[in-house]
């Protein structure tokens, strides 16, 4: 991976708002163990939707250049989330505004070519492929879950998660000849942080309301 490659300037360019996002709100919280199955239950329910709008978009624009490379169902979440918060069984979980403003705002992305979809897909499939797999540990021992409760960070039909996020990003740098303009995809990227952010924050304060009431 060279500098000039959209994968590598996709990592640059939000590398200072990965590092917010793992110190910000609930996720924070989970990072240092100390969140509980509500929060957990909470943070799913409200990723789903965001997932659902994403996975609608990328299958919208499958089989045409640029973003259509990663239509890829081995990574699509929606089935691993609804399985989890099923197993999970927490009851009445609020849609925080934060996560309807997310999925909104990755749906508006499905638009024309859809280029600002590959920007979503980056921040949350290589961040499920990476630090979803630290947090899938984390999660075990703090939370006592088992496999069944956290199948949202396994990925049964990718044998080499190393080989296939080098093959990802191969991909979104090949879609990079194939779209208008890639800024759009880097602006997409730093806006589905800045949505991670904002919902983390949200459901932080949501659980410790919960929590105080």
């Amino acid at each position: 991976m060279t500098q000039h490659t959209l994968s590598a300037r996709l990592w640059a360019r939000t590398k200072a708002l990965h590092v917010q996002a793992e110190r910000s709100g609930y996720l924070a919280r989970l990072l240092r163990g100390e969140g509980n199955r509500l929060g957990y239950a909470m943070l799913l329910h409200n990723l789903l939707p965001v997932y659902q709008a994403l996975e609608k978009g990328l299958a919208r624009h499958a089989g045409e250049p640029g973003v259509g490379r990663l239509a890829l169902p081995q990574v699509w979440r929606v089935a691993a989330l609804r399985a989890d918060l099923a197993t999970l069984g927490v009851p009445e979980l609020p849609a925080l505004p934060a996560a309807t403003s997310y999925a909104a705002g990755v749906a508006a992305t499905a638009e024309g070519d859809g280029a600002g979809l590959i920007g979503h897909a980056y921040t949350r499939t290589m961040g499920d492929l990476s630090g979803g797999q630290i947090l899938r540990r984390l999660l075990g021992e703090s939370l006592q879950l088992g496999p069944d409760a956290l199948s949202f960070y396994h990925f049964p039909a990718i044998a080499d998660v190393v080989a296939f996020k080098s093959f990802y990003r191969d991909e979104i740098d090949a879609a990079e000849g194939e779209i208008g303009d890639p800024e759009v995809v880097l602006m997409g990227a730093e806006a589905a942080f800045r949505h991670n952010i904002a919902l983390s924050e949200a459901i932080e304060a949501a659980v410790s309301a919960l929590a105080e009431g």
